[in-house]
Parts: structure tokens; sequence; C-alpha cells
């Protein structure tokens, strides 16, 4: 919601501050998203008193008879462009890779090279507390993935490639696998032959 929050205001200035129903439309949008929520009022409701009492959010003074709602993270955390831009897409998206998050947050601040996004990270990352975290790298992946620490450490799960994991079985697991792949691939000619049959069946009433 934070993330939403700072997404609208650097995009669409002349829509922010947010009301209640346009802010639980962003934290809905299909696009930007990871993941997809599909959050209700109440929730939205409660999750801006805790940014509230955070001071990460609050109610927007205005002339509009509708409550609308703002967030104070660059107020809080005296946050340049392209930091905002980077904890922005961190929050809407979890955990990206440089390449990543420079493609993702050009449409709030366009960073010039690879590098920019480097230096805002190390930035964030030494920061006291930190605020962004590198994450291990994962088996077969290239480039290693950041993640935003607002919401406390982040932990990763350790993967096992796959080789490794088929070289871990037992003989018994081994043998059921054989098995398997035995029967999928019985099973697949059994669905040819009848896809067959039936398109020779149907040629008859054509």
């Amino acid at each position: 919601m934070l993330g939403c929050l700072v997404e609208k205001e650097i995009t669409t200035p002349e829509y922010y501050p947010l009301s209640l129903n346009a802010l639980l439309h962003a934290c809905n949008q299909k696009s930007n998203r990871d993941p997809l929520m599909n959050l209700d009022e109440d929730v939205v409701r409660s999750a801006l008193r805790a940014l509230s009492e955070q001071a990460l959010a609050r109610s927007a003074s205005g002339d509009s008879r509708v409550a609308k709602y703002e967030h104070r993270l660059a107020e809080v955390f005296n946050f340049t462009r392209p930091e905002t831009a980077i904890l922005c897409e961190l929050l809407l998206r979890g955990p990206q890779t440089p390449g990543e998050l420079r493609s993702r947050a050009e449409r709030m601040h366009a960073f010039e090279d690879l590098s920019v996004v480097q230096s805002t990270l190390k930035h964030l990352i030494e920061r006291e507390p930190p605020l962004v975290k590198l994450l291990p790298r994962q088996a077969g992946n290239k480039e290693a993935r950041y993640a935003h620490l607002l919401s406390g450490d982040v932990e990763v799960r350790d993967t096992q490639p796959v080789k490794e994991a088929a070289v871990s079985r037992g003989p018994g697991e081994s043998e059921r696998l054989v098995q398997l792949e035995s029967e999928v691939a019985s099973l697949q000619k059994e669905i040819a032959d009848l896809k067959r049959q039936f398109a020779e069946f149907r040629r008859q009433f054509e």
C-alpha cells in the first residue's frame, strides 16, 4: 500500500493524494504488481492506520469532502528521487535484479545506466538501519536480486538444483520416478491414439 501511494504520486500527480477508493483500486491493480492482491476496504483502512502509527502515511488536508491519503516516505527517510523509485518498485514487485529495477522504475525515474541503479542500491544497503538487502544468488540465475527491509528481514528458502536433488534420491525413489515417467509416456500415447480415432470418426460425417 505504501508503494501504491508513492507510485501514484509520481506517475499520476493530478489524482494524488488518493481517496480510499482510489487507493483500494491501486492496491488491486493487475499490472506492475507482484504478487497480485484482492483487498477490501477494511484491510485498506487497517493498513492505513498501521502506516499512520509509523508516520509513513497520513490523511491529507484539502478542500475535498472525500478523505484522501498521502505517504511520508521521503520525509521520514530523506530519500532522493532515485532511492524513492527503487524502493517503490521493490515494494510493488518484491525482490528484483538491478536490470529489472532499472527497466521497471523508468516511469518514475530515468536511470542513466545500470551503474547508477547499483550505486543507489548500495546507498540503501549502507544506511543505518539498512533498507535494502542483497539476496543469495539462486541456482540457475546469473544475477542476484535485492529486497527491501521496510517490513523486516527477508528470508529466502534454499533452492536445490534439480540435478543435485536427483542425485540425493534413494534407489527406491529413483525407480518410482522411472515408473511414473513410463506411465506418463504410455498415457500420452493413449491420448494421441484416441485423438486420431476421434478425428477419423468425425470425418465420416463431414
